[in-house]
């Protein structure tokens, strides 16, 4: 207690290490955010693929079963066939590629998340410990004056 018989408010003498560690915490949380949305555009963009591999499907079996025949438009629809394949993959290799890195963020998330978590365990036994030991020192306070003043009567 201080001078006016007041609380002294509970201070975490570990309070700096905790908000460090909330804000690395954060900083992961925000660079795991923005690899999930770079993962979503980029399956967006094969989906788009995928759109455009179907399309050009439908329009060279179109033109297979058209009366006229133009094989420099169906050669053309075939090498832009072989295009599209070929991104594809490259698109699902570049969506595997930040899998595996998003699978990385999210155990440093996790293990930043563990290492606040305990931290914040600490601080409140810490605190339960103080109000504690406030309470003991109080109620010996309490007796200590009542037996002051039992003596004297």
């Amino acid at each position: 207690m201080d001078e006016a018989g007041k609380l002294k408010k509970f201070r975490f003498r570990m309070q700096v290490v905790l908000d460090l560690r909330e804000k690395e915490l954060e900083e992961r949380q925000m660079e795991m955010a923005k690899i999930v949305s770079s993962l979503n555009a980029q399956k967006e963009t094969l989906q788009s693929i995928l759109i455009a591999q179907a399309k050009n499907k439908a329009d060279m079996e179109a033109l297979g079963t058209s009366n006229n025949l133009d094989i420099s438009s169906m050669e053309m629809h075939r090498a832009y066939a072989m295009k599209l394949i070929n991104d594809a993959r490259n698109q699902e290799r570049i969506i595997a590629n930040t899998e595996a890195i998003l699978k990385v963020k999210q155990k440093e998330v996790f293990e930043a998340h563990k290492k606040v978590e305990v931290l914040k365990k600490l601080k409140e036994k810490q605190e339960k410990e103080y109000y504690k030991e406030f309470l003991q020192a109080e109620t010996k306070e309490i007796d200590d004056i009542t037996s002051a003043r039992f003596r004297l009567q």
